[in-house]
């Protein structure tokens, strides 16, 4: 199991194994958490750092977070509770962005290119099919990457088990003889993921980890998607202060939503849903209307030129 990790490891650290990088793990206190806790300590040892973020949404979270840190004490890992508060709004969101920030933080504070978390091939197969029952696009059946950065820093966030099974992570922790922790949260039917996680465990039509693979293959080919739209962008755009302009030729309409989608982000649009760009697209490219409106952005056609600049601002 240690050289299984250690290669998948290998394969998502930005700056590959070397005898002196130290790395971030974030533990919650669960039995997946706890087994990369574990794995890591047994092939890095002495090189390994943790955080428990707490949101303080549960009453026992706290203690999770202190048990936590008697686990590390016995192990010799350093170890930080970082307390977080959340903003009004959707809760999971702000949830995982604080959580997010936190543990960039504190990732630079000591000096750890990256952190890892537990996410595994369970995990994997529940955001697949939770963004197919969304109808997501290549982008989001790509599922929960590999390697990711913070936002706005340059902290990386790498899943080195996402080739791995729960049942596999929970049977190191068994071994261990370490107690973990349970947030009831995982199994309450209010949540899409809790519901499609019953659904899973009681399905044997299921394979996990051949979701996460065709996760993987779905990653490597919105790699690809990205890595065209970059050479089309290069091509085919003219940016002036707040003002785009951009001239498609042939290119397939999954490539020119992608530009578009990109172009709305450049001069400042508000997060945009695919659908409202394709809907954009679809009105400008039949004539329907010369110029048409998303997230903040105001979108216009003149023969083969679009041009993309903010909404003029409102006057009552």
């Amino acid at each position: 199991m240690i050289a299984r990790f250690r290669a998948d490891l290998a394969a998502v650290w930005p700056s590959g194994l070397d005898e002196v990088t130290p790395l971030g793990v974030a533990v919650s206190g669960g039995p997946d958490s706890v087994a990369l806790l574990l794995l890591a300590h047994a092939l890095n040892s002495g090189r390994v750092e943790a955080a428990t973020v707490d949101h303080g949404l549960r009453a026992d979270s706290a203690t999770e977070a202190a048990e936590v840190a008697a686990l590390c004490d016995r192990l010799g890992i350093p170890h930080v509770v970082l307390r977080v508060e959340l903003s009004a709004g959707n809760m999971h969101d702000a949830a995982r962005t604080a959580r997010y920030a936190a543990l960039a933080d504190w990732a630079r504070a000591r000096g750890l290119p990256a952190v890892a978390t537990a996410h595994h091939a369970d995990d994997q197969a529940e955001t697949v099919l939770m963004r197919l029952n969304r109808a997501s696009g290549l982008a989001g059946l790509s599922g929960i990457r590999p390697s990711t950065k913070v936002p706005g820093t340059e902290v990386s966030v790498i899943r080195p088990l996402l080739g791995w099974r729960k049942a596999e992570l929970f049977a190191i922790v068994r071994e261990a003889g370490v107690e973990t922790a349970d947030d009831p949260s995982n199994r309450d039917p209010r949540f899409d993921r809790a519901r499609i996680r019953a659904a899973l465990a009681h399905g044997d039509w299921a394979d996990p980890v051949a979701f996460a693979r065709s996760a993987a293959l779905l990653h490597e080919s919105n790699q690809a998607m990205e890595w065209m739209v970059g050479k089309l962008w290069q091509a085919a755009t003219d940016q002036a202060e707040d003002t785009l302009a951009w001239r498609p030729t042939d290119e397939p309409r999954a490539l020119r939503l992608a530009i578009i989608a990109r172009a709305v982000a450049e001069v400042g649009g508000r997060d945009a849903m695919r659908s409202d760009i394709a809907r954009l697209h679809d009105t400008l490219e039949s004539g329907a209307a010369r110029a048409a409106n998303v997230a903040g952005v105001l979108v216009s056609r003149d023969g083969d030129t679009w041009t993309f600049q903010p909404e003029p601002t409102r006057r009552n």
